[in-house]
């Protein structure tokens, strides 16, 4: 039992639980929205490369895929793999996946996730997060139309 000051035992002992989240140290480029038949998703895109020539192509729409707790669908955009890019993300982070022209959304555990991490099939390109509760995304089932636009 923790001791006080003077050695005494204090009568209420009080515990935090403080869970840092990493500073975001980058700058926002723009707002996305990001829809389908059953709901929407906003984004916020970090200043890439990628992001930049995905700017240039918004608006556009395709059909979803789902892979275990992602969705992914294609862009009209290629880009080339940057160097922060990673295949292991955090819930809710918005990648381009280059191997296949494609957003890659996760938000929980995939076919090859290691416990209950997000994990891509390759790494992709980190271009942002979705604002709020990316569990909004259990709603997209594969073949639903998915609209990428500037919110």
């Amino acid at each position: 039992m923790p001791i006080g000051i003077g050695g005494r035992i204090p009568h209420e002992v009080v515990v935090l639980d403080v869970r840092l989240r990493p500073a975001r140290t980058e700058e926002v480029m723009m707002r996305i929205r990001i829809s389908w038949k059953g709901g929407e998703v906003y984004g916020e895109l970090r200043e890439t490369g990628t992001v930049r020539i995905l700017a240039g192509a918004l608006p556009f729409s395709a059909p979803a895929h789902r892979w275990g707790e992602e969705v992914y669908f294609d862009t009209p955009i290629t880009s080339e793999l940057e160097p922060d890019a990673s295949d292991v993300v955090e819930p809710g982070t918005i990648c381009f996946w280059v191997d296949g022209d494609a957003l890659a959304l996760p938000f929980g555990p995939t076919p090859v996730s290691r416990g209950d991490e997000c994990r891509l099939v390759s790494k992709a390109n980190i271009m942002g997060h979705i604002e709020g509760d990316s569990a909004a995304l259990r709603a997209v089932r594969s073949g639903d139309m998915m609209t990428v636009e500037e919110a």
